[in-house]
């Protein structure tokens, strides 16, 4: 999987204010720094603050289980879109709430809502799934036939486990195990694929064994 480190400009939101940052993406984590402290994690709703973090630095923010909440996160991810005329660079604009912590665990929402934006116009989500695999889903649903992502969401060899997956960066790659791959047709036959996935993936990722994903195939459809 060809990945190089990405910065998204974004913007931090919550109670106490809102401050510009830049989100880093080597792939397989990202961080951030707000009000000088750092955060990382595997996922969006996973960043907790970076080791040795002073408690009281994090007298102003909200945690849930270690993880940032209670906050709001916009930023902007580089895409490519390919149509009729060949590749093109695109925009992906994320727009993300996470809500307070439930009593019981977890949180009480969290909002995920994405706008592509390309030479050949602009599409929008609903926001109403709460994950970017439908998020991006629906943005591709809304472009021409003739006009696609390409990204590892609407890759030929990428699907979900059946135990469930997060909010990003769980999607997982059979680009190694091709041909068994393209045998999965229900969870039956998926299970003994499972195992044989090359690594998990982003789904805003992409690589040079990039296919499109004809609708239907694999475990997810």
């Amino acid at each position: 999987m060809t990945v190089t480190e990405a910065q998204y400009p974004a913007r931090y939101q919550d109670a106490h204010g809102s401050e510009p940052t830049t989100i880093t993406n080597d792939g397989a984590c990202l961080r951030m720094v707000v009000r000088g402290v750092a955060w990382v994690g595997r996922d969006f709703d996973q960043l907790e603050p970076e080791d040795g973090t002073p408690p009281a630095r994090l007298a102003t923010f909200t945690l849930a289980h270690g993880a940032l909440c209670d906050c709001a996160l916009t930023f902007e991810m580089p895409a490519v879109v390919v149509g009729p005329g060949g590749a093109s660079p695109a925009t992906i604009a994320v727009a993300l709430t996470l809500g307070r912590p439930r009593p019981s665990g977890g949180i009480d929402a969290e909002v995920v809502r994405c706008a592509l934006t390309w030479a050949g116009g602009r599409v929008e989500g609903t926001g109403a799934s709460g994950w970017f695999e439908d998020e991006l889903l629906e943005l591709q649903r809304q472009l021409p036939p003739d006009v696609y992502l390409r990204s590892c969401i609407n890759c030929q060899y990428s699907d979900y486990s059946p135990g469930g997956h997060g909010l990003f960066g769980d999607l997982l790659c059979f680009r190694n195990v091709k041909a068994a791959y393209a045998q999965v047709h229900s969870k039956a036959t998926f299970w003994p694929v499972l195992p044989l996935a090359e690594r998990a993936v982003q789904e805003t990722d992409h690589c040079e064994q990039f296919a499109r994903r004809v609708p239907g195939t694999g475990y997810r459809g």
